[in-house]
């Protein structure tokens, strides 16, 4: 029997709403904002919010501004190199793990089920709901992987690289080949080999790195 899954808090609502609000550019890069301001704008109370600003502070989001509010987080090029190379070897060491972990088809349900919402999703040419699969994937994956400090570090930083890939979601091609690297690191972890896995999501991220940072270059988004 599945166990029901429990309410989120406030605290959690206020989080997931701004950070949404950051994804989709409506808290701009560089902007300062104060509590009071957010909760008006959320219809909640200043507790959480200040509660929920402390949680996205440590995922790198937001800099909280003792008296002043809080600051947006701008990330450069730079930034997102360096987050992408930590992110390569992570995932691709979760990857690993996973493969070397000796799943059940059951165990790997919901990582399949992703990449197949991702399917559905480019057919449909609905870049959102393949954006929310695609996220699902990487989630699930770094789980599978049962290391809890890589989940923690990953966790952190995928917050940043989403909000660049808000960014460019309309603007790149249909990520055709993505959806094929998912379906090579989920065969591998399936037979079992832990070398194929890593190598096929290292290969996968690096070249997702090179698509989002020619994509900021060419359209001069030097700065998020």
């Amino acid at each position: 029997m599945l166990e029901a899954q429990k309410p989120k808090t406030i605290t959690t609502q206020a989080m997931e709403q701004i950070r949404q609000l950051i994804f989709d550019g409506e808290l701009a890069a560089g902007s300062d904002h104060l509590e009071s301001e957010l909760a008006d704008r959320l219809g909640m109370s200043r507790t959480p919010v200040r509660e929920a600003t402390l949680m996205l502070a440590q995922q790198g989001l937001l800099e909280v501004r003792p008296r002043k509010g809080v600051r947006i987080a701008t990330l450069s090029l730079k930034d997102m190199e360096e987050i992408y190379a930590v992110l390569t070897e992570l995932e691709s060491l979760a990857a690993e793990e996973a493969a070397k972990a000796g799943y059940a088809d059951k165990d790997l349900g919901a990582l399949k089920q992703a990449i197949e919402a991702m399917e559905e999703a480019l057919v449909r040419e609905d870049r959102e709901a393949w954006a929310v699969a695609d996220n699902a994937f990487h989630d699930e994956l770094v789980r599978l992987g049962g290391n809890s400090r890589v989940q923690s570090i990953v966790s952190m930083m995928s917050n940043q690289v989403r909000r660049a890939r808000a960014m460019t979601l309309y603007i790149r091609p249909l990520p055709v080949k993505s959806n094929a690297d998912h379906r090579a690191v989920f065969d591998a972890i399936c037979k079992g080999d832990a070398a194929l896995a890593r190598e096929s999501h290292r290969s996968h991220r690096q070249d997702a790195r090179e698509v989002l940072i020619e994509l900021l270059k060419k359209h001069k988004l030097f700065h998020l």
